[in-house]
């Protein structure tokens, strides 16, 4: 009897192997993938999220244990795209970096497969390009917007001639970021994309009207 069990266990082992893994497996969704021998322990040290276009997004840091890979991905039509992938080292430090070409503002984590498994979120992760802009406020308030609703002394959007109300900008000006919906129509005049309400402006220190960084 023992060894037919051996002899069975084997032929169990024989039919269905491991497989080798696709490296593919890193451009799909693994939330709620269980870790093969307890969750990695991931630690974020330098990371580069607000960026150009054109420039490198960039996230360092260690894993515990080492000697296993680390993905750097972002969230899209409801999918996990890897960026960039690392072999951390026997110490467990990772580099992921990654030339981002057109604006964009979404989730970002890093993401580790091996050994063990698990992943670790760095918010959102913001591509930038320069508008032109400009603000608006005293003179408007109690007034009706574009898109329904009467503008507020602290409301927080942009007017934009074409982007559909509710679509959500990130704005950066002099250090500062902050993610707003559009929620008027405009500006309507020379080459200006944005009117910033005056809430939106003053927590950007913007004033005026010139150059701001959009994710849009």
């Amino acid at each position: 009897m023992l060894r037919a069990g051996l002899f069975a266990g084997a032929l169990l082992v024989a039919t269905t192997g491991a497989a080798a893994v696709s490296p593919l497996a890193f451009s799909q969704d693994t939330q709620g993938t269980t870790p093969e021998a307890g969750a990695a322990k991931v630690a974020i040290g330098q990371k580069r999220l607000n960026v150009r276009a054109g420039s490198r997004a960039l996230v360092t840091g260690t894993i515990k244990p080492g000697r296993v890979t680390a993905a750097l991905q972002i969230k899209r039509g409801g999918r996990w795209i890897t960026l960039d992938r690392d072999r951390a080292s026997a110490s467990g430090r990772y580099v992921l970096r990654h030339r981002m070409k057109s604006p964009m503002s979404v989730a970002a984590r890093v993401l580790v497969r091996g050994g063990t498994t698990g992943s670790r979120s760095l918010g959102r992760l913001n591509v930038f390009r320069y508008a032109n802009a400009s603000w608006y406020g005293p003179g408007f308030f109690g007034q009706k917007t574009g898109c329904g609703g009467r503008l507020g002394y602290s409301q927080l959007g942009v007017a934009h001639k074409t982007l559909p109300c509710g679509t959500k900008v990130t704005l950066r000006h002099r250090g500062r970021t902050l993610r707003v919906p559009v929620m008027d129509r405009g500006p309507y005049v020379g080459s200006r994309e944005y009117d910033l309400t005056a809430a939106t402006a003053r927590r950007l220190g913007f004033r005026g009207h010139g150059s701001i960084l959009s994710t849009r």
